[in-house]
């Protein structure tokens, strides 16, 4: 089900670029549209809740609320609800071993100059090397720039199993085991997250900006193209790496190629689309994804 996500989810949100608002975009206009428009995309795309899995686990909660209102006549039932809308996924055709329950999208937008950011960062280690973790810790969290695309679903491989299990323990009056377990269920939630590194998508996005019109506003195409540089080194000083055989360093030539080529002859239609493809690949394996183990929260249909 991840790699599902991931491919439906970026298929368009990196294969596109951003629909620039208008003809011939600053470069701080064509970050703030790609940005806009990557969060667009990830939410556009995100994975489709299913109804059961939702009610699912929503009756696993009320379950362990009747359970502390003495209500076992009732618990049974809501358990026994939970379990028959398992049943009707478990019956489809191609059941996915994630069931999604809750979708968000978070953009952190990192939006300081390098200067600002190398400062930042030694502040950071002052803060350290003097044991102030709590407020190194305060600034460090405003160091990322990333897009966050989070997924919390029910794992199929053992949820109705425990459910079943509940049920089982409430029918032979085994109450306090019941309650384990349903608590151990609702505590084996998964949360998929893919992180997107933003500077990587604004630097791709300043590129094709500036292969639209390197022809005809060559002025305007080089100060994407400078923007972009500083977009990677942004990136790179972020700490966000690639397992793409491209480097920054690599990127940062190729981007310098056509800079050359723009203010001498301006060939450089090739130089754009071999830049591009580099950039793709580069951001492509840049994006990181985990799943970990999440509690469920109260609110499962929050978007």
């Amino acid at each position: 089900m991840k790699r599902l996500f991931i491919s439906t989810v970026l298929a368009s949100l990196l294969a596109s670029g951003a629909a620039f608002a208008t003809t011939n975009p600053s470069s701080s206009e064509v970050n703030k549209q790609t940005v806009a428009q990557a969060k667009s995309d990830a939410k556009s795309h995100q994975v489709e809740l299913l109804k059961e899995s939702v009610e699912a686990l929503l009756l696993t909660q009320k379950t362990l609320v009747d359970l502390a209102k003495n209500q076992k006549d009732v618990a049974i039932k809501d358990l026994e609800k939970a379990i028959g809308k398992l049943e009707v996924v478990l019956a489809s055709k191609d059941v996915p071993k994630l069931l999604p329950v809750q979708n968000t999208v978070v953009a952190y937008e990192y939006v300081g100059d390098i200067k600002t950011l190398l400062k930042a960062i030694n502040d950071v280690k002052l803060l350290i090397a003097a044991n102030k973790l709590q407020d190194a810790r305060v600034l460090l969290n405003t160091l990322r720039s990333e897009l966050v695309i989070s997924t919390v679903s029910i794992p199929l491989a053992t949820y109705p199993d425990a459910l079943k299990l509940a049920a089982k323990y409430l029918h032979d009056g085994k109450t306090t085991e019941a309650i384990k377990v349903l608590d151990a269920a609702l505590n084996t939630l998964v949360e998929t997250q893919i992180v997107i590194p933003l500077p990587i998508l604004k630097a791709e996005g300043l590129i094709k900006a500036a292969s639209i019109i390197a022809k005809t506003d060559k002025e305007q195409a080089l100060k994407h193209l400078d923007q972009a540089k500083k977009e990677l080194v942004i990136a790179q000083t972020l700490g966000y790496v690639s397992t793409s055989s491209t480097t920054y360093k690599m990127l940062k030539e190729a981007i310098e190629s056509v800079e050359k080529e723009i203010k001498g002859k301006n060939k450089a239609a090739k130089l754009f689309e071999e830049l591009l493809n580099k950039i793709k690949e580069f951001k492509e394996k840049a994006i990181k994804h985990t799943d970990t183990q999440k509690e469920a929260e109260s609110n499962t249909t929050k978007k």
